[in-house]
């Protein structure tokens, strides 16, 4: 019987032990439960008052940099006051702070930030952005490393441009109503260059661009680059075999009203006379690097337009000085050359197409008609 009061005292004993450390548990836990309600009231209390804290180790090195604050009799400090408190000391931290700059690493330049002062209103070019676009023509600023620090002033410089070509566009929509009205993003050309097959490895060009055109075919192209060399362009660069076969077929057909386009008093004046040039410099359609030295294959050397069937190209265009770039009043000088070029730009499309000499021959036929009839006008007038 011992033995049995024995095994019943130790196991009441074990039974009151396990009793005794479960309820030990519990009430760890609910202290615990308890505790970490306490910290989440006090976390929300810290955000509300306007302090991000990403982590705990972050709280804490916030806490230990709080400046205690005396309270002026009986009231307390108010949130705002101390968010503001908080606000002040870390900006001071961050202020004397240094950058750390870790194995490997080092400090290549500081960051260059846009002028404040030379802005020009939406639709003008500044001297600021013709000075930015100045220091890509030399190889030293022509560099990655070099644009990285003075991307401010790139970013206010692009955006005059975007704002300038989307002014203009509003001005060529009304001198060529079959250009679209795109945005600027559909008709600005990158600052990147394409260095994989070049010689000259400079990452960037050294001016802005951009393009209009009509269904893909060719149009009129405008670059701002300092120097002196801002240009407006139009016309047909380098077209493939094709189109180039269909131009020379329709100019051998009838050659008169593209003739008449290119010798109009005003086109001459922008752009040079209608023939090549005695030294062989780039005047009207003539004189582009990509000229053929003979008469196209299947053409006779003694054809009367033979001057015109040697071009490979027929684009013309005429440069602007930095200070008419600079000017006010340079979209209006622009859309003037525009409207000038208009005629060449319409042909050239007739021309690009199979059978388009016809379309230009009875044109011709009809202004013929036209001179005629206003011949016999004057002399009916004259009797």
């Amino acid at each position: 019987m011992p033995p049995t009061s024995r095994a019943r005292s130790s196991k009441r004993g074990a039974s009151t032990v396990a009793k005794t450390v479960t309820k030990s548990e519990i009430e760890e836990s609910e202290a615990s439960d308890a505790s970490v309600e306490a910290q989440s009231k006090k976390r929300k209390q810290y955000d509300s008052d306007g302090l991000d804290d990403d982590s705990d180790d972050d709280v804490a090195a916030t806490r230990t940099k709080r400046t205690p604050v005396k309270s002026k009799g009986k009231g307390k400090q108010t949130p705002k006051a101390s968010a503001r408190k908080r606000k002040k000391v870390l900006e001071e931290d961050y202020e004397d702070s240094e950058v750390d700059v870790g194995e490997g690493q080092q400090i290549v330049g500081k960051v260059v930030q846009a002028p404040t002062t030379g802005g020009v209103p939406p639709g003008q070019i500044s001297k600021n952005t013709l000075d930015f676009l100045s220091h890509l023509k030399d190889p030293a600023c022509n560099d990655r490393e070099w644009f990285r620090l003075h991307e401010p002033i790139y970013r206010v410089a692009e955006k005059e441009w975007k704002d300038f070509i989307e002014a203009w566009t509003d001005n060529l929509v009304e001198v060529d109503p079959q250009i679209p009205h795109l945005p600027p993003k559909d008709v600005i050309h990158r600052i990147y260059r394409d260095i994989r097959f070049s010689n000259d490895k400079t990452p960037y060009k050294r001016g802005f661009s951009a393009s209009f055109s009509r269904g893909g075919r060719k149009g009129i192209f405008a670059a701002f680059k300092p120097g002196n060399e801002s240009l407006i362009a139009g016309g047909l660069w380098a077209p493939g075999r094709a189109e180039l076969a269909n131009v020379r077929t329709n100019l051998q057909r009838n050659s008169v009203r593209f003739r008449r386009v290119i010798s109009a008093p005003e086109f001459v004046k922008f752009f040079g006379k209608a023939k090549p040039h005695p030294k062989g410099e780039q005047q009207s359609i003539f004189g582009h690097e990509d000229e053929l030295k003979v008469a196209p294959k299947g053409v006779s050397k003694d054809h009367k337009d033979i001057d015109i069937l040697k071009c490979r190209s027929f684009a013309v265009s005429h440069v602007f000085t930095d200070s008419e770039v600079l000017d006010p009043n340079f979209r209006q000088t622009l859309a003037s050359v525009a409207t000038v070029l208009q005629p060449f730009i319409h042909i050239l499309n007739e021309l690009l197409t199979v059978g388009g000499g016809n379309a230009v021959a009875s044109s011709d036929e009809e202004d013929d008609d036209n001179d005629a009839n206003d011949e016999n006008g004057e002399d009916e007038d004259e009797e």
